[in-house]
């Protein structure tokens, strides 16, 4: 292959390498809206399964604070906030119980304004199928029994699984996924009632202890 070869070739080459960038710019810009859209709506759904649209007049999306790095977890946590008519009717906290049996497992817990447990769910997790990964509400409905607790009910030192003392049932052959779960849930309930104020006040971040 001759020079004059080789030129025309790292040509056609480049041509098409520039035109499949813009095609990929092209299809992302058309999608971003949409895929940012949809990403929300996913969001708000998963949001109004611990706090029923009824139950709040606010922008559930719009109405949040973003958590510093260090009490509740190693990264930045993002807390929406419900309210009704400007009262406080409850939170939903990110947050992440890092000693899964397979790595973090990400969860949102939603706090009523007096403390009790509005619900909780999985939203990322990679624990053992047929094992761990029952505390997922698709395969068990293990998840179900943090609704309505509080730091006062169970105490404490019953903030555990029932291998450990507390009142939490684990599963058979799995008791490393549900005891991070519900260690994380007790941090979250912990650190609520030490900031609750202050996570409602307004968009500041509440100052750490």
């Amino acid at each position: 292959m001759n020079v004059r070869q080789i030129g025309i070739t790292a040509t056609i080459l480049l041509l098409f390498a520039v035109i499949g960038t813009a095609m990929v710019a092209a299809t992302y810009e058309g999608t971003r809206d949409r895929i940012a859209a949809n990403e929300r709506e996913t969001l708000l759904r998963k949001l109004n399964q611990l706090i029923p649209p009824g139950s709040y007049d606010n922008e559930l999306l719009d109405d949040s604070i973003e958590l510093p790095a260090g009490e509740l977890a190693d990264r930045p946590l993002r807390v929406y906030r419900a309210r009704l008519q400007g009262q406080p009717v409850a939170v939903v906290m990110n947050t992440i119980a890092p000693d899964g049996y397979s790595g973090s497992i990400h969860l949102l817990v939603g706090i009523n304004h007096d403390g009790t447990v509005a619900g909780v769910r999985v939203v990322a997790h990679r624990e053992t199928p047929g094992l761990g990964d029952g505390i997922d509400e698709e395969r068990s409905d293990w998840i179900y029994g943090f609704n309505g607790r509080s730091l006062d009910d169970p105490t404490s030192a019953r903030w555990a699984v029932r291998k450990d003392g507390g009142v939490f049932d684990q599963f058979t052959g799995a008791t490393i996924s549900p005891r991070a779960v519900v260690k994380a849930v007790h941090a979250a309930l912990l650190y609520y009632r030490a900031h609750r104020d202050a996570l409602f006040a307004s968009a500041d971040v509440p100052e750490q202890p």
